[in-house]
């Protein structure tokens, strides 16, 4: 009886706490919806986007019982919207509410005469059914929510619907079914074209890309990326992934200068909070440095939170580096299943002409005059005929430039010539004008950044409404971001 009673006042604290949470989870929705309803009326987008960050910061919080009370307090109860948005949740955590808090979710006035909170509540309903990995309703609530947006043009909805747009493809992705949408992005990447949404084309078409990238179709998406329209980046986000995807094209186009410039600057570009985007940006830059017959530095590999991840890419770039064929081969095998994952195969195999040049290259300095057959059995040539290979193999590396000797094919030499004074070159010069060119435009990419707060000419309140204002929105974002962090 004693153990039972000291349970009891164990956990009663705990169903209390339950409840404070949900109470006040609850109420973080309700203060959200007004902000983006002030934001409708006002027709300020910086208010309702930053509706969706607070939402964001929320999401690890998100209960069954606690979004239905939130679309009973937002949608006219017995409504289209209600009815089909509640039919997605589960209905065995309605318990976890206290009853206090399913009362007062029903006071106040309800916003369903807004489009923008309709589409809110879609957009919530969405990311809970995604994060508890309910993925059939998800994709259910997706297409039912991009039918809706499809009759609505209201510039204050483009933002909610970009942040749809994006789990609608995500819904699609997790299910493996991304080749069905591929013509409704389409048509909605076009219709956002014709209503002059930048925001929404942007994010169509990231999705696009990677909707033809998960296919291994570049040549589509090549084309669908030079004919579509280019504008001024709204996003930041959006300006990382269409980087990497462009980067990733570029690759596979054999244009490798280009594609590292992207990946590097996606890299650089996306939020540290981002760990995922920067790894993976950073294991094709480093494959794409490789190709050009860069080294990349040390410290690419131990950031903070990649060192892990980038070890087999380390250990790649170590091969190449000595030019050790066999060890570049024992990596390969190695690592294989993480670069299939990874999807850079077929880049890595490229490499093995690289870390054959390398190794001729070090060969050519360090002797000044070496048999083929001494060639081939250094490079570790396994094939049929070794030194006709290794004689091949130095012939092309002259014709590129990569090796500065010649062959004696009577004797079977390769015969290096005397290494010239690098600074009697313009080889200096142009190492430094590639540094210039680089920090420029870092810096004229920072001045187009540069963000102002719209109407910012025009005095549209006073002075102390405007610190109220700014001050109740200030007591929002504190009291929700004291546990959690927006993520990418």
């Amino acid at each position: 009886m004693t153990n039972d009673v000291e349970m009891k006042e164990v956990q009663a604290p705990s169903n209390s706490l339950s409840s404070t949470t949900a109470s006040s989870t609850l109420q973080h929705l309700k203060e959200i919806s007004s902000l983006i309803e002030t934001g409708a009326y006002a027709k300020e987008v910086r208010r309702i986007v930053r509706a969706v960050r607070l939402t964001m910061m929320l999401r690890q919080k998100l209960r069954a019982a606690v979004v239905s009370a939130f679309l009973s307090y937002a949608l006219a109860p017995g409504s289209e919207a209600h009815s089909r948005l509640s039919s997605y949740l589960p209905k065995d955590e309605e318990h976890d509410m206290d009853v206090d808090t399913a009362t007062s979710a029903a006071q106040g006035p309800a916003k369903y005469s807004l489009p923008e909170i309709e589409i809110y509540c879609y957009l919530l309903v969405l990311i809970f059914l995604i994060d508890q990995k309910r993925y059939n309703e998800a994709k259910a609530c997706s297409s039912a929510s991009i039918v809706r947006l499809k009759n609505m043009n209201r510039r204050t909805v483009d933002v909610l619907a970009s942040r749809l747009y994006f789990y609608y493809s995500y819904s699609y992705e997790l299910t493996n079914s991304l080749a069905e949408i591929r013509g409704t992005l389409l048509s909605l990447h076009r219709m956002a074209t014709l209503r002059h949404d930048e925001l929404g084309q942007e994010t169509l078409l990231n999705l696009l890309l990677r909707n033809y990238l998960h296919y291994n179709l570049f040549d589509q998406a090549e084309k669908l990326r030079s004919k579509a329209p280019r504008f001024e980046a709204h996003s930041n986000q959006q300006f990382c992934r269409y980087l990497f995807y462009l980067g990733k094209i570029r690759t596979i186009q054999l244009e490798y200068t280009d594609a590292k410039e992207s990946l590097l600057q996606a890299a650089r570009k996306a939020p540290v909070a981002a760990r995922g985007f920067r790894i993976q940006c950073n294991k094709w830059a480093v494959i794409v440095r490789l190709l050009l017959g860069e080294i990349p530095e040390r410290t690419v590999f131990m950031q903070k939170g990649m060192k892990k991840a980038l070890t087999p890419y380390f250990e790649l770039t170590n091969a190449v580096r000595i030019g050790d064929l066999e060890l570049f081969r024992t990596v390969a095998e190695k690592f294989s299943g993480t670069f299939n994952s990874d999807r850079t195969h077929n880049l890595i195999v490229r490499l093995r002409h690289n870390v054959i040049r390398t190794g001729l290259r070090n060969i050519s300095i360090s002797y000044s005059r070496v048999s083929l057959a001494d060639v081939a059995k250094k490079l570790r040539l396994d094939s049929q005929n070794p030194v006709a290979d290794a004689e091949s193999m130095v012939s092309k590396a002259i014709r590129d430039g990569a090796v500065d000797a010649m062959i004696d094919h009577a004797n079977g030499w390769m015969v290096s010539k005397e290494t010239g004074d690098v600074y009697s070159t313009n080889e200096p010069q142009i190492a430094f004008n590639s540094r210039i060119v680089f920090c420029l435009n870092m810096h004229n990419e920072a001045v187009r950044a540069l963000r102002f707060p719209p109407n910012s000419h025009r005095e549209k309140e006073s002075a102390e409404k405007r610190r109220e204002r700014q001050q109740q929105e200030q007591e929002l974002a504190k009291h929700i971001a004291e546990e959690d962090d927006d993520d990418f």
